[in-house]
C-alpha cells in the first residue's frame, strides 16, 4: 500500500529534491543580502565607488571668487564625489576643497594662502574679520588655526604650503 501511494504520488519521490532547491536558494539569497550589507558598512557614503562617479581632478587651480566656490563645494558636498587634489598648485578659493569629507591630496602639491580682499584691494576690518571666518572654516582645526593666527595676514601674496604639511594638519594622502 505505502508502494501504491508513493507511484499515485509523484511529488513524494521529488520532495527531498524540493527541499534542497528551496534550501539553496534561500542560502545564495542570504549570502547576496549579507554582501550588499557589508559593501554599505565599508564602502564610505561618499566614495567613488559608492556613488558611481569618476573623482573629481583638480590639477593647478590658482583660485578665484569666494561666492563661485562656494557653489562648486555645495554641488560637491550634494553629489558625495570624490576630489582628488593632484596639480602641482591649488591656489587661494581652491584650498577650500580642503573641507569636503571625500577629498584627498597629493603630498607633493603647493598650496597657497592669502586673506580675504577684494581683487587683491583691503577689506574694511569687519569684512576682512568676517570673510576670513568664512573662509577658515573650511579648514581642518589645525589648518583653520594657522590660518586665522598668520595665513590670512597676506592679501597680495600667498603663504606656500607643501601638501605633505597639510596631510601632518589630517588632510588626506590620495
Amino acid at each position: 500500500m505505502g508502494h501504491r501511494e508513493s507511484a499515485a504520488n509523484p511529488a513524494t519521490k521529488s520532495e527531498p529534491t524540493k527541499g534542497i532547491k528551496t534550501y539553496l536558494l534561500n542560502l545564495g539569497k542570504a549570502v547576496a543580502t549579507l554582501a550588499l550589507i557589508a559593501l554599505t558598512l565599508f564602502i564610505p557614503a561618499g566614495s567613488t565607488a559608492a556613488t558611481g562617479q569618476s573623482p573629481y581632478i583638480v590639477r593647478n587651480d590658482r583660485g578665484g571668487f569666494l561666492r563661485e566656490r562656494l557653489i562648486e563645494l555645495r554641488e560637491l558636498r550634494a553629489s558625495g564625489r570624490q576630489v582628488e587634489i593632484r596639480g602641482r598648485v591649488c591656489y587661494s578659493t581652491c584650498t577650500l576643497l580642503l573641507s569636503l569629507p571625500n577629498t584627498c591630496i597629493s603630498p607633493r602639491t603647493q598650496f597657497g594662502f592669502h586673506g580675504p580682499s577684494e581683487s587683491g584691494h583691503p577689506l574694511s576690518p569687519e569684512q576682512f574679520d568676517y570673510y576670513s571666518r568664512i573662509i577658515a572654516q573650511h579648514y581642518p582645526a589645525k589648518l583653520n588655526r594657522w590660518y586665522m593666527q598668520t595665513g590670512r595676514k597676506r592679501i597680495n601674496r600667498l603663504f606656500k604650503i607643501k601638501g605633505s604639511e597639510i596631510i601632518r594638519m589630517g588632510v588626506r594622502a590620495c
